[in-house]
């Protein structure tokens, strides 16, 4: 909506009609179908009060993204948490592939239309939640590698799995095959649990104890550090967490 429409009763009903009439030609007729003139059509409206409301038909789709994943985030933030966080990351994976196979008109709409350098509004806040989870690994110093590289890693891999499951007939899915990467990724991403305090394991370097007092300097309050001295610091903390290690 516009400023001019913000706190607009009336704007807010006939934005959120609008948002209903393109869910319903989402999820009816598909990706495709979905152009401003049948949104207005469905929803009773001329095509100007769209762009008024949405500034373009952009603007409409991240509405539309938003509304479609609005349960699947609810969802994915009211997940259990529990004292072992790696669980805790398994359990966001499986809801993410389930809530893209049950829903996949939704889930192209947010993760298969990523302009270069853009991700949709619904896409950044499952991102961000996914890094929360991840900063719960980092705490425990189970972390192979920084914050950010694991983020964008589980990020790549669930959107790969549920992508090519979406476009495999569903008489020709592998249901083991989502298993399989989630594994191979915790795998790569984390060290085992039981090791020891400053979660060093072997072949992991420096990563676990990096990200672990990273992430306990986050939770701090009153550092005694510029904001420009906590920058380096994250910077230092994140290249020491990435730096190639060898196995041995």
């Amino acid at each position: 909506m516009t400023a001019d429409d913000a706190g607009d009763p009336s704007a807010e009903t006939l934005h959120r009609k609008i948002v209903l009439a393109a869910a319903d030609v989402l999820e009816k007729e598909g990706l495709d179908a979905l152009s401003t003139r049948a949104v207005a059509a469905r929803a009773g409206v001329f095509p100007p009060t769209i762009f008024r409301l949405f500034g373009d038909k952009d603007g409409l789709l991240e509405a539309l993204g938003e509304h479609g994943f609005d349960v699947y985030l609810r969802a994915k933030s009211g997940l259990p948490r529990s004292d072992d966080p790696v669980a805790d990351l398994r359990l966001a994976w499986d809801l993410h592939v389930e809530f893209g196979l049950m829903q996949p008109a939704y889930y192209v709409l947010v993760f298969g239309r990523s302009r270069s350098g853009h991700l949709s509004r619904a896409g950044r806040k499952a991102v961000a939640e996914l890094q929360g989870l991840i900063t719960r690994v980092a705490a425990a110093g189970r972390l192979r590698m920084s914050v950010e590289r694991a983020t964008a890693l589980m990020h790549a891999a669930g959107v790969g799995v549920v992508s090519t499951a979406i476009s495999t007939p569903p008489e020709s899915r592998d249901p083991e095959t989502a298993r399989v990467a989630r594994e191979v990724v915790l795998d790569a991403m984390t060290t085992p649990p039981g090791t020891d305090p400053v979660g060093r394991a072997r072949g992991a370097g420096p990563a676990g104890p990096a990200m672990a007092l990273r992430a306990a300097l986050a939770a701090e309050r009153g550092l005694p550090l510029s904001p420009g001295e906590e920058l380096l610091l994250v910077e230092l903390l994140n290249r020491l967490a990435d730096v190639p290690h060898g196995n041995g």
